[in-house]
């Protein structure tokens, strides 16, 4: 069942508003930037994502024992208490990274000009029936408002977009305003909301191959520019764990 055929559509609430148009980015708002993919490995123009490793967890847990980050993750994901559950966590992570189909999976977010680990992203199928591929972000409160969690976001759908999905989703709380704002800077478009996840009603945003110029995206082989593509964000995260 795709996420599509499950949703209260947009067409269908013609009278409500999304809560995401109440925060459409302005021109300023918006960055350009380009995406590069080399293996595991996802560059922006600010950004470096990786693969989590076990001794990220001091900076991860900035970001996942945050209890103003993870509400809005959870139940997918509730706040970790301690560095040694932390430690636990991303060790599971890197483990489930080898049974993950390309292009799923998990990665740690950082600011390519300082080192500096300032979230997380995710690519991973939605539950229960898991076919529909769900692009999640998360950032740890120091680096909200900088556009960091749209940049990540985007350069993880454009990524799976490349390597042949047809189209990607976010589902993000009715009331994370923020989380919606980022959805539309990702690039994507909302379709409705539906229930059928996590026991929340959720708003659904998708993006669609051929809603993006996914040519901009480029394999370090390849010597074209990819700069133009935009997103920006207020910062939060989706629901993604």
């Amino acid at each position: 069942m795709r996420v599509s055929e499950d949703v209260t559509s947009a067409d269908a609430q013609q009278e409500a508003e999304s809560p995401a148009m109440t925060e459409e980015p302005t021109p300023d708002d918006r960055l350009e930037h380009s995406v590069v993919v080399d293996g595991n490995i996802i560059r922006t123009r600010r950004l470096t994502l990786r693969p989590w490793r076990v001794d990220d967890a001091p900076g991860a847990m900035a970001i996942f024992g945050d209890p103003d980050v993870t509400r809005w993750m959870a139940p997918a994901l509730t706040v970790v208490s301690t560095q040694e559950a932390m430690e636990g966590l991303l060790a599971s992570w890197r483990d489930e990274a080898a049974s993950l189909d390309t292009p799923q999976g998990r990665w740690a977010v950082i600011e390519t000009t300082t080192g500096e680990l300032v979230g997380g992203a995710a690519l991973l199928l939605l539950p229960p029936y898991r076919i529909d591929l769900e692009v999640g972000w998360h950032l740890g409160q120091s680096h909200w408002g900088h556009g960091y969690a749209s940049e990540a976001g985007h350069a993880v759908a454009h990524q799976a977009l490349l390597q042949g999905e047809d189209e990607v989703f976010a589902v993000v709380r009715t009331n994370n305003r923020r989380g919606c704002a980022t959805a539309l800077r990702v690039g994507m478009e909302w379709v409705g909301e539906t229930e059928k996840y996590y026991d929340l009603r959720l708003n659904v945003y998708r993006l669609r191959s051929g809603d993006l110029d996914v040519s901009a995206v480029t394999h370090p082989t390849d010597s074209r520019d990819a700069d133009g593509l935009i997103g920006d964000d207020l910062g939060r995260s989706g629901t993604a764990p």
